[in-house]
Formats: structure tokens, C-alpha cells, sequence
């Protein structure tokens, strides 16, 4: 069977602290694949938020995440504090990716968690059609 190969991309344009509530954890006493889900989504909404955007506004555009995809790593536990880095890949004419990287520090080490990226795509919700990449969305995904 394939797996899912996630490269992380060498700029980081931010960086996310998150810990890990006992509502995202399963039946198998760990983070669940939703929980991760949910986890991503919170970090991107705080990248955009550190930079003055919304989801429904971010530099004169709306969001929709087109596609997602996770390379799970280890498991995540109550009480982690789980680093969420943010790099950019590719730009488009109307859309952009964001890649993750979650990780957390057990016996002083670094244990990656797991790796993620999205596919994000502009949008006009009044128009309801697909618009360019703002400029200054592209300064900031550019920043890393």
C-alpha cells in the first residue's frame, strides 16, 4: 500500500503552541485523526489571526480548503503541548499550500507527531467564484 509522503517545506512562517484538551482524545487514550484535523484548523486560524486575516477575509479573499492530507507520525497524549509549524508551498494563480508540522518534547527530546498539508483556494463568497491570491497574502506566505 501507498502512504501519503509529506516533505516539509524549509521556510516556517509561523509557529503554533497548542495543548492537547481531553476532548481530543479517543476510545484508544490518545489524539484521534479528528482531533489532529482540528488541531491544524485552529493553527492556521491563529497564523491568520497573528497576521490581521480571517478565513472569511484574509487580505480581500475568502478561504476553502480544497484538500488535506496527513502523515500521522506518533501518537499525541493528554496534556501535550504540541508545536505546530507553519511553512508555505507553492503559490497559484488562486490558490496556495500550507504545510504543518506537529511535534512535541518528551524526556527533553523532539518526537515528531505527525505532518500535514492543505490546499487552500480563494474565494469570493458574494461573487461566488474563485479569485486571484491577494498581494499582501502572498508577502506573508512568502515571509519564511
Amino acid at each position: 500500500m501507498a502512504r501519503i509522503k509529506i516533505d516539509f517545506p524549509n521556510n516556517i512562517i509561523a509557529t503554533i503552541k497548542l495543548k492537547v484538551r481531553i476532548g481530543d482524545i479517543n476510545y484508544g487514550n490518545h489524539v484521534g485523526n479528528d482531533a489532529f484535523v482540528s488541531l491544524i484548523h485552529e493553527a492556521r486560524i491563529q497564523w491568520l489571526q497573528q497576521n490581521g486575516f480571517s478565513e472569511i477575509d484574509a487580505g480581500g479573499a475568502g478561504l476553502i480548503m480544497a484538500d488535506l492530507g496527513i502523515e500521522y507520525k506518533k501518537e499525541a497524549y493528554y496534556g501535550d503541548e504540541i508545536l505546530i509549524e507553519i511553512g508555505a508551498g507553492e503559490i497559484a494563480r488562486v490558490s496556495f499550500e500550507i504545510f504543518y508540522q506537529l511535534s512535541t518534547e518528551r524526556n527533553q527530546e523532539k518526537v515528531l507527531l505527525a505532518k500535514a498539508k492543505t490546499g487552500m483556494v480563494c474565494y469570493n463568497y458574494e461573487l461566488k467564484k474563485t479569485i486571484s491570491v491577494p498581494d499582501n497574502l502572498k508577502l506573508i506566505l512568502q515571509a519564511g
